[in-house]
This record gives structure tokens, C-alpha cells and sequence, in this order.
């Protein structure tokens, strides 16, 4: 990109854009506003921002006493808790680097990472120590582990060594801390990509990129002092998704939801319903089943006003109208990834269309992917690297570019080609652009299927599978044909009350009514779970692979 310089401002523009500086606006001017946290015993732990920002100052002192310097990358294996919390701005506040670990990766995967990272220390629950004890052999930069615990430290089992307590590293600080002026563009923090294809790629966000991303995110989401958000997306993934920062930002009370997995949906229901949430996000992967725990549920949660910003996959419309019909939430979808911090756009319905469109109509535009958000530049590109029509019809890879939107990847010779040369970066993604500015994402480059010389979009399929009320998930994926080079292949699984009552015709005949009989799958079987990533995107990857005869027997 060519930067023209303009008539020279007066402003103070080399006053840095630091993350630390959120958090303490938030003390100064929302301090007594609530952060709830739920701890591994069931309790919970409630503090102030004021509460907060003295631990923050705590443990920016510690880190700094225990030799963490300026640049220095900290790695972080930790759940969704107040502890976490802290973690995000008393890091990167010593000028050092939070390194988001993936705690659903393999040992030799964190390993990796840590050290093409290069980590200092690594920060880790007690409970996940079993991960720290099987990377600490193989990462010779790790100096000293300190655990999240309410034990002793004398009491904690664990091979690895030096080890500290993480609250008595703080209870021996003081609560004040004199936070460096980062050069805005300083790291701040890095995520990992998740490595569907090679190794993973480190994604260092700036301090500029994560303050602009959380003004955009406040706002997108409409939250402010007077709403309650929960965590629900891991705090190792892309930076929470950034809502950590923005509900700091606006001074929302904040509730965390500590170790939380599928097997116990009725604690986070339950949570919801306690702490009057009203904003959260999260994935199909975690709204779903929800959905399906609200359902069972005598009383149904009242949630009316509450907005739930949906991301990773593409939100089924009966789940969106599940959520309305039941509680009254709504499910805003929204789109990004690792490499934009995440958010690129989100889908609200624009006044206008609410008056133009019946309601079907409303429902089918709220599972697109939503329009760019201000500060960004996004295009769908064809083939030859030009613009295709915004027609809503031909599609193209999405390419974003913008001041949150990453740049290169660290230390990753090779990757430059997912850049264009005038800063794009390719998402992989392939989508259509309508004439409102709607994205709606058609299939990844890889996973679209390529039938008889047609592209067959999988995700679309997905969707009107589950609208099928037997189907409570469902995966598409192209397998290797020997005459038509690939056909889809449908997975679903059953709701339990449809088993042995659903067949593959019926999933078959649903599916005729919006699609054309070549573009059907071949098969539909039916199995007892989906294959996912760490990130709860179904894993195309894994499906070819265990399918990969399927068609040619």
C-alpha cells in the first residue's frame, strides 16, 4: 500500500494505543463494577475492576522480579477464569508477550509452538499440569512454570520444576505497577493457528491491533456498563474472540465460567440465569446441545434482549429460531479467524429489510456471514484476482485487509503467499458478496466439492440437512469419486427420539426440495458423533481420510 502524508496534525499521535490502558480506565471509572468467576470446586469468586486492576499490578511486579523482560513471550495454559483474566493485561502490561496455548492440541503440537515461540515462562492450571509436565523435556527456553492453584505449593504433584505459586507470587507485590509505553505496534499477544495443514503458524496481534479490535467489537456487539457478558469461547482462542477486552472497555460486568465442557450445560444455563447474562458468545458446537439441554428443561430461561454473537461455523436457522422461540435470545452470526483478531463482519438485519423481507426471508439472511465491520477492506475475488459482481451469486475467496487483520506470520518462510501484494490476506474462504454488503461463505477453498466439473457448496447442504427435524448434526464433505472426481458424502447424527425411525432416504428426499438431484450426496450415514478441531469446526480433513473408499469399493 502507498501512504500519502497529508497537512501535518496537531494531535498526539505518538501517545501509544495500550491494552493495559483499558483495564485501568475500567478502574477508574467503573471500579466497583462486578467480575464473577466460577472456580473448579463449584463456588464462585466475585471481585471488582478495582479488585482486578491491583492483581494485575501484582502480578506485572512478580513477573518482572522473576526476570520476564521486555519482549519475552509468556506462555498460558489456563481455563476461562478471573485468573486468566488477569493474565491478559498483566502481561502483555510488563511489555512482555501472552502466548495463547491450545489446550486442546497434542503435547508434540505445544511443544512446537512453545518453542518456535521461544517461552520464557509457561502459566498453567493445576489441572492441566499433565501438558506442562509432557512439553517441559522438550522446551529447553522454559525458565520457571507457575500454577494456577488453590493448594500449597508443597502439596502440588508435578515433575516440573522451578515451580510458583501463582497467588503467592502476587500476595508478595505491591498493588502498584508503572506500566512502559509500548510502541503501539508492539506485540501484544500470539495465537497459533490451529495446523490443518502443516505446522501451526504463530499470529502475533499489536497492541494497536488488539485496542482498535476491541473499540470494534463494543460496539458491534452493542455492550455496555449496563450488560452482563459470559465467556463462554476458550480464552486460547483468538484472544476470546476479543470480548474480554471490550466488555473491560465499557465497563460490563464480566462472568467467567471456569472449566466448563458439554457434559454439564445445565451449570452454564444455570449461570446464565443467576448472574442475569445478556451477552455472550460462542460456536454451534456449544449452542447446540445448549439448545438441547434448554429444551428439556421445565422452565425455560428467560432471555429476552440477550445476544448471542455466533461464530466458527455457519449457525443452522433452527437453532437461531430455537434460541428466539425458547428464550428470546437472538443469534448474531459473526465471521473471522486467528489471523484477524477475529472479527471481519456481523450480521444484523438492517431496518429496511426488516420491512422489505417476509419473515423466511429474514431468517435464511441472518445465516449469512453479516457485512464487513468499519475499518476494514474485504473483497471476493475470482480466479484471475479481480472483483466478482455483487451479486450475491458468484462466488469468489474472500480476501480482508485492516489494522487488526495480520500482515505475515512469525518466522514461517513459505506462507507469504496467503498475502497479497497490495496487504491482502487470503482467507481460504470461498463466499459470494450480495448487493446489501451481505458475505455469505459458500465452502472452504478446500472443502468445496468438485463434482462433474460443479462446486457443490457443503456448507449449504449442512444447513438444510438440519433443518430436518431428526437431525441433530450434521457434516458434508467431498470424497474421491472415480467418475465424478468427488461426491458429497453426508454424516448426521439423530436426535435420540428419531433412531431407527429416520432413514437415509428421508435425510435424501429433505434435501431434494432445495437441491438438484446431482448435487445430492450419494450416501447419508448415520453416526454417533461428528468429527471436530480444537476449535469445534467440524474436520472435513479427518471425514476424507476415514472415507476416503467410501465410493470406490
Amino acid at each position: 500500500m502507498k501512504l500519502v502524508k497529508g497537512f501535518p496534525a496537531t494531535s498526539q499521535d505518538d501517545y501509544p494505543l495500550n491494552v493495559h490502558n483499558i483495564l485501568k480506565h475500567a478502574d477508574r471509572t467503573f471500579g466497583r463494577q462486578q467480575i464473577v468467576s466460577k472456580r473448579h470446586d463449584g463456588t464462585f469468586h466475585r471481585y471488582t475492576y478495582h479488585d482486578a486492576f491491583g492483581r494485575v499490578q501484582q502480578l506485572a511486579n512478580a513477573l518482572k522480579r522473576l526476570g520476564v523482560e521486555v519482549g519475552d513471550r509468556v506462555g498460558v495454559l489456563a481455563w476461562n477464569t478471573y485468573e486468566n483474566y488477569e493474565i491478559y493485561f498483566g502481561v502483555p502490561g510488563t511489555g512482555a508477550v501472552m502466548l495463547l496455548l491450545n489446550l486442546r492440541l497434542t503435547p508434540p503440537d505445544l511443544a512446537w509452538i512453545i518453542n518456535h515461540a521461544e517461552a520464557k515462562f509457561l502459566i498453567c492450571d493445576e489441572t492441566l499440569l499433565p501438558f506442562a509436565q509432557a512439553v517441559a523435556p522438550q522446551c529447553p527456553s522454559l525458565k520457571g512454570f507457575i500454577v494456577i492453584t488453590q493448594k500449597n505449593i508443597k502439596d502440588v504433584q508435578t515433575t516440573v520444576s522451578p515451580l510458583y505459586k501463582y497467588d503467592d507470587l502476587l500476595a508478595a507485590e505491591k498493588p502498584e505497577f508503572d506500566f512502559p509505553l509500548m510502541e503501539e505496534t508492539s506485540a501484544y499477544a500470539a495465537c497459533y493457528t490451529t495446523g490443518t495443514t502443516g505446522r501451526p503458524k504463530g499470529v502475533y496481534y499489536s497492541h494497536r491491533d488488539v485496542y482498535l479490535h476491541s473499540f470494534c467489537i463494543a460496539c458491534n456487539a452493542q455492550i455496555s456498563v449496563t450488560d452482563t457478558f459470559l465467556q463462554l469461547v476458550p480464552m486460547f482462542h483468538a484472544l476470546g474472540w476479543g470480548l474480554p477486552q471490550a466488555a473491560t472497555l465499557v465497563g460490563g460486568k464480566i462472568v467467567f465460567p471456569g472449566m466448563y465442557n458439554l457434559d454439564r450445560l445445565g451449570e452454564l444455563a444455570d449461570i446464565m440465569v443467576q448472574e442475569g447474562v445478556n451477552v455472550s458468545a460462542g460456536a454451534p458446537a456449544i449452542f447446540l446441545p445448549m439448545l438441547e439441554h434448554i429444551r428439556k428443561m421445565e422452565k425455560k430461561p428467560d432471555l429476552k434482549g440477550a445476544r448471542f454473537l455466533s461464530g466458527a461455523t455457519e449457525p443452522p436457522i433452527s437453532m437461531m429460531k430455537g434460541y428466539w422461540d425458547l428464550t428470546g435470545a437472538e443469534i448474531i452470526h459473526a465471521y473471522g479467524a486467528t489471523e484477524t483478531t477475529p472479527l471481519v463482519t456481523v450480521n444484523r438485519l438492517k431496518p429496511w429489510l426488516m420491512d422489505e423481507l417476509p419473515e423466511d426471508k429474514r431468517w435464511d439472511l441472518k445465516r449469512k456471514q453479516g457485512y464487513c465491520v468499519v475499518g476494514l477492506d474485504i473483497r471476493v475475488v475470482g480466479p484471475d484476482e479481480k472483483e466478482v459482481p455483487h451479486d450475491g451469486k458468484t462466488p469468489g475467496e474472500i480476501q480482508v485487509r485492516g489494522p487488526w487483520i495480520t500482515g505475515s506470520y512469525y518466522n514461517a518462510p513459505g506462507s507469504e503467499v496467503q498475502f497479497t501484494e497490495d496487504g491482502y490476506w487470503r482467507s481460504g474462504d470461498v463466499g459470494t458478496m450480495d448487493a446489501e454488503g451481505y458475505l455469505k461463505i459458500t465452502d472452504r477453498v478446500k472443502d468445496v466439492i468438485k463434482s462433474g466439473g460443479e462446486w457443490i457448496s457443503s456448507v449449504d447442504m449442512e444447513n438444510e440437512i438440519l433443518s430436518h427435524p431428526a437431525a441433530l448434526e450434521a457434516a458434508v464433505a467431498g470424497i474421491i469419486h472415480p467418475k465424478w472426481q468427488e461426491r458429497p458424502l453426508a454424516l448426521v447424527v439423530l436426535r435420540p427420539e428419531y433412531k431407527g425411525k429416520t432413514t437415509a432416504q428421508d435425510i435424501k428426499d429433505h434435501l431434494a426440495k432445495t437441491f438438484a438431484k446431482w448435487q445430492l450426496p450419494d450416501e447419508v450415514l448415520f453416526v454417533d458423533a461428528i468429527p471436530k478441531t480444537s476449535v469445534g469446526k467440524i474436520d472435513k480433513k479427518v471425514i476424507r481420510a476415514d472415507y476416503k473408499d467410501q465410493y470406490s469399493k
